[in-house]
């Protein structure tokens, strides 16, 4: 079954202004208007217009144009609104690198995208590979040599906008090359659909830039919205986050249904000047509980939320809904989207029946870079015949007869964890690496108090299976923390299909006593007040007995969302008050203990 939002073909479409063409157009119509407000400074339309022109013109001076890339390595703020905006000037595109990522993965994604300048931070940071010229926006915009009224490059729809890494499925991460054209139309159908509203907002940027739905977030920027920089602090503190939300009137907040979870109460309470907070959701299905919750918000005034799927291959959305009504769904296409729901033959499949769902429109990226065979598998050729192509989402899909479409699932091995797209495979590749392992499995596990966990699963090579701090320091050289499992299973042998194959259904199941194996060495009880105080605050959110005092929380499967818990805890239980940043700088749990207790000291 094919469906869109409009009657007419997404060719007939006008096609939207450039996104840096938007930019300026919002600078000569409110220069004095605030366009960014970071961690680091706040810059009006004005400024921050004059600061791209200059790095602009330092990049061009540097061969930096159209058909070239340009990587990123600067935390969330000012700056790096600014850098995105002067590689989008010279008609580049930009490369995320996440400095928090391996030094190895980092020279993987260099090498791949053919990069030859970073933009980075000053002093320290990720040592680039020979050969790459390491920039920063202090030395670009100290350059007096170009001048700042040089024309933006006269960029084509067509053109690169920027190249995402996401997990692959053989072991090695996967760029998605996304395209102007597709940014361009991204803004305009939400803009189209109702989503954006007709007039300037204030929105606030909560993803990592290394993550797709950063661009819808930042990129508003282009439309006169005026953006507001979350610091990783104040996205994982609900009091600060909606302090921070209410003293600077933000509209439009992104976030994960992960994150809700703990900012829910926060954002519930209505706001003192009346404004209604729009929360635009992706990243993960959103739970039916949610759902309702969200839909009885709404309907009460409090907030309002739009539910957003889209996969990166088609520039970070290509369905929508307002979140009301009775059930979860994924919406319909946006205007410029054509959905196509296939069987396995890829024969429509029926109202009402499960098939894959592919889509087509303008949004819909270059493929993957480097990967031609990788990109002909995914991106083929749409069955309306109108030369265009279409990308096959590996999404289940099924289409309601009000013409929206629930989501059912994945056709691959392919997960969501807190918003980030992973192949389990990747891991499982990283995993056989190691010397002492043979083979290796890896599956997610639901558990009740910690949610979503990764589990490893492998037959060790020799005597002895390495423990699962090895196996965590191996891969954490390898692969980002959010794709670390937090637990390993040792097995004689892994279970076989009837074709050979790994059979992921067949591998035993995870009972709590997993959660206590391998990680306790002798001498490693928690020893004192306080060790034993957050040793079980630790037991209690994370699910798990026998924690350690050299335990690391990250390690344990912790991140930023159960880290708030850990401090709700502390706090209510024992009148200690630890911010998410202080457990970041003391994740094992003897060195947390040391802090907490120099901090009751101080209060006394």
């Amino acid at each position: 079954m094919s469906i869109t939002e409009e009657p007419q073909a997404p060719a007939a479409r006008t096609s939207p202004p450039d996104p840096v063409a938007r930019f300026e157009r919002a600078v000569r119509s409110t220069p004095d208007r605030t366009a960014v407000r970071g961690t680091d400074r706040t810059l009006t339309f004005a400024e921050l217009d004059h600061e791209v022109r200059l790095v602009a013109g330092r990049l061009a001076e540097r061969g930096i144009g159209r058909g070239t890339r340009v990587g990123v390595s600067l935390h969330r703020g000012a700056d790096l609104v600014v850098a995105l905006l002067a590689v989008w000037r010279t008609g580049a595109a930009y490369v995320p690198l996440d400095p928090a990522y391996p030094q190895e993965r980092l020279a993987r994604m260099v090498a791949d995208a053919g990069l030859r300048t970073v933009l980075t931070e000053p002093g320290g940071g990720p040592a680039w590979p020979t050969g790459v010229d390491a920039v920063t926006l202090a030395d670009a915009r100290s350059a007096r040599t170009a001048a700042p009224d040089t024309p933006a490059a006269q960029a084509d729809p067509a053109d690169p906008a920027y190249v995402i890494f996401t997990s692959g499925s053989t072991g090695t991460p996967k760029g998605v090359e996304a395209t102007r054209g597709g940014v361009a139309a991204l803004a305009a159908d939400l803009e189209e659909a109702g989503f954006y509203a007709a007039e300037p907002r204030v929105v606030a940027w909560n993803a990592s830039i290394s993550f797709d739905a950063s661009v819808q977030q930042w990129a508003r920027i282009c439309r006169g919205d005026s953006i507001v920089v979350i610091g990783e602090n104040e996205r994982t503190d609900p009091a600060v986050l909606r302090a921070l939300l209410d003293e600077h009137a933000v509209d439009d907040l992104d976030l994960t249904p992960s994150h809700w979870d703990v900012l829910r109460e926060a954002l519930l309470a209505p706001t003192a000047d009346g404004r209604v907070l729009r929360l635009f959701m992706g990243g993960e299905p959103v739970p039916a509980e949610v759902w309702r919750e969200l839909g009885e918000a709404r309907a009460a005034g409090t907030v309002e939320a739009v539910n957003l799927y889209g996969p990166t291959e088609c520039t970070v959305d290509a369905t929508a809904a307002w979140i009301t009504g009775d059930g979860p769904h994924i919406g319909r296409p946006l205007p410029g989207f054509t959905a196509h729901v296939l069987d396995a033959a890829l024969n429509a499949a029926p109202v009402g029946e499960p098939g894959e769902l592919y889509l087509a429109g303008p949004s819909v990226a270059n493929g993957y870079v480097g990967r031609p065979a990788l990109t002909a598998q995914r991106f083929v050729a749409d069955p309306a015949g109108t030369g265009s192509r279409m990308y096959r989402t590996g999404d289940r899909v099924r289409l309601r007869p009000d013409g929206t479409l629930d989501y059912l699932g994945r056709v691959d091995r392919q997960v969501k964890i807190r918003g980030y797209r992973v192949e389990l495979g990747e891991i499982e590749a990283a995993l056989a690496v190691h010397p002492r392992v043979r083979t290796a499995a890896v599956v997610l596990h639901g558990t009740a108090t910690a949610g979503d966990q990764l589990v490893g699963y492998l037959v060790p090579e020799g005597d002895g299976a390495p423990r699962t701090r090895e196996l965590q320091e191996h891969l954490s050289g390898l692969l980002p923390s959010f794709m670390v499992p937090s637990a390993f299973v040792t097995l004689e042998a892994m279970p076989l299909s009837v074709n050979g194959k790994v059979d992921h259904r067949a591998l035993p199941a995870v009972d709590e006593a997993l959660w206590a194996e391998d990680h306790q060495e002798p001498g490693d009880e928690p020893q004192g007040e306080f060790e034993t105080l957050i040793a079980g605050v630790w037991s209690e959110v994370l699910g798990r007995q026998g924690i350690s005092a050299t335990d690391n929380f990250f390690s344990l499967g912790g991140h930023s969302l159960i880290a708030l818990r850990v401090i709700g805890r502390l706090k209510k239980q024992f009148g200690i008050t630890v911010s998410t940043k202080e457990v970041y700088q003391h994740p094992e749990l003897r060195s947390l203990a040391q802090f907490v207790a120099s901090r009751r000291t101080e209060d006394k």
